[in-house]
């Protein structure tokens, strides 16, 4: 019988592996974004509660036209996530450059296609993601597509767009 249990969802990292993980927002601050390209961007967020500016690095999943698709791997519950939900206008900055941007939260049904294509792109990579966060990944279509149906994707656009949110 399958177990019906809400996958798994690691915590943040603590102690030196949060400085670690931390480290590229410092990179960025330093004007050396340039060093990730545009795999990685660095958001700005506003703290729901406290007002505060706070800051995260995150891996574009997928680059549009008109924006950059970015995922949760810590689930809903990701701070930058809920304060984004909060104020969904905010500014990024990939390479050395800022964008003001619009986040959309995307549906389960288009996260799990965002998957799917990001898997045919980078298999290893989305291998590990899914391990991380304790979703079954076989290698399959199918099963990256189940695993992006449980992942939040965020679309984050430039100027002004019509998609709903």
């Amino acid at each position: 019988m399958a177990d019906s249990s809400p996958p798994h969802r690691p915590r943040p990292p603590v102690g030196r592996r949060r400085l670690a993980a931390r480290s590229p927002i410092h990179l960025f601050r330093l004007g050396l974004g340039w060093i990730f390209g545009r795999r990685l961007l660095l958001l700005h967020h506003t703290g729901r509660n406290t007002g505060l500016d706070r800051r995260v690095v995150l891996e574009v999943v997928a680059h549009e036209e008109d924006g950059w698709i970015v995922a949760s791997g810590f689930g809903a519950k990701a701070d930058w996530l809920r304060n984004l939900r909060s104020q969904p206008k905010t500014v990024i900055q990939l390479g050395n450059r800022h964008h003001a941007v619009t986040a959309h939260f995307l549906t389960p049904e288009e996260g799990a296609d965002i998957m799917a294509r990001y898997a045919q792109r980078h298999p290893r990579l989305a291998r590990r993601l899914c391990a991380f966060l304790g979703l079954p990944a076989d290698g399959s279509r199918a099963a990256f597509h189940e695993a992006g149906m449980a992942i939040p994707f965020v679309r984050l656009c430039t100027g002004v767009d019509s998609r709903p949110s």
